[in-house]
This record gives C-alpha cells, structure tokens and sequence, in this order.
C-alpha cells in the first residue's frame, strides 16, 4: 500500500458511446460511463479528501460511494446473477447496512479505489455470455439481468449527483 499522504486519486478517461446501439451494447456503454464518471470525481483528491464528509449530518463521502459502489455491483452480479459463485458480502451483516458509508479510513482509499475497479472486472465476468433476458431469482424474486443494467445505470447516476456536490464542497471543482 503507498503512503496515504502520497496516494491521490488517478486522473480517469471516460468513455464515448453510441447513442444508437443495440441495447446490450447501449446500457453496457452507459454503465461504464457512469462508472468512470464516479471515478473522474474523485481524480486529483487524496486519500484524506476522499474520506472527508462536508455535508454534516451526512454520512456521505466520496469514499464512501467507492464502498457503497463497490457493495452493490457485487450483490448484482456475483451474489444475485451469478449465485453459484459464492462470493461474500464485502461487509458483515453486524456492521449495519451503512458500513460502506460509516466505516471509512483514509488508510483504506487506495485499496477501496482499486477495489471497485476489480470488481467492475468481475462483474463483466459475471454477466459475459449471458442474454439481457436470462432470468434469475434471489430472494423469491424473479428478475433479469436487464434490469440488472438499468438499475445500476440508476444507481451510479444517483451517485454521481451525490459527488458532484461533494467534490465542490471539497474543493469547488463542477462540472460534468
């Protein structure tokens, strides 16, 4: 692990996508640009500006939604879609569902960070082969791994809102 004084956030491309695509190539696209998009918010930030929270009472943190992120593409992909996987929740049960945002430690950004994207890999692997109306169940819900796309598209769009305020309470950068 880098020194936490040292580690800033890399400076992150976002992708260009069709905005005419088939729809698995469509909601593939925006996902991965919404993705980057959480990530190029976080760019040029320390490890120590990541973990803060400057919106009293919140809970919110850019670090936080890395954790948060990072929970739900695995819930989806590898817990509900990919069930025969066996992979764990990243947080225990006993911690509370807010751990992602209640847990953090600047110590952890860096390896939070390269977290997601790992788990970005493994979702694709998750969902590679598969048809947008696969059906699957978890919990007595039925349900396919379109929806699985749109509702992380939602999530991450949400989420990237979130940290647009965050990064300008942060140190006043806007924009997309």
């Amino acid at each position: 692990m880098t020194d936490i004084a040292a580690w800033t956030a890399p400076e992150v491309e976002r992708p260009d996508g069709s905005l005419t695509a088939p729809e698995t190539e469509l909601l593939r696209g925006y996902l991965d640009f919404y993705r980057s998009t959480l990530l190029y918010k976080c760019a040029g930030l320390t490890a120590e500006q990541l973990a803060t929270r400057p919106s009293p009472p919140s809970n919110l943190s850019l670090l936080g939604l890395i954790r948060h992120l990072t929970k739900v593409e695995r819930i989806w992909f590898r817990i509900h879609l990919a069930a025969g996987e066996k992979a764990e929740p990243l947080f225990a049960p006993e911690l509370g569902k807010d751990a992602d945002f209640e847990i953090i430690d600047p110590a952890a950004a860096e390896a939070s960070y390269d977290g997601l994207i790992a788990e970005w890999k493994l979702s694709g692997e998750a969902a590679a082969g598969r048809s947008f109306d696969e059906r699957f169940e978890f919990g007595g819900t039925e349900s396919t791994l379109r929806m699985i796309y749109i509702h992380l598209v939602g999530e991450y769009a949400r989420h990237c809102g979130h940290a647009d305020l965050l990064r300008e309470q942060l140190d006043g950068v806007t924009g997309a």
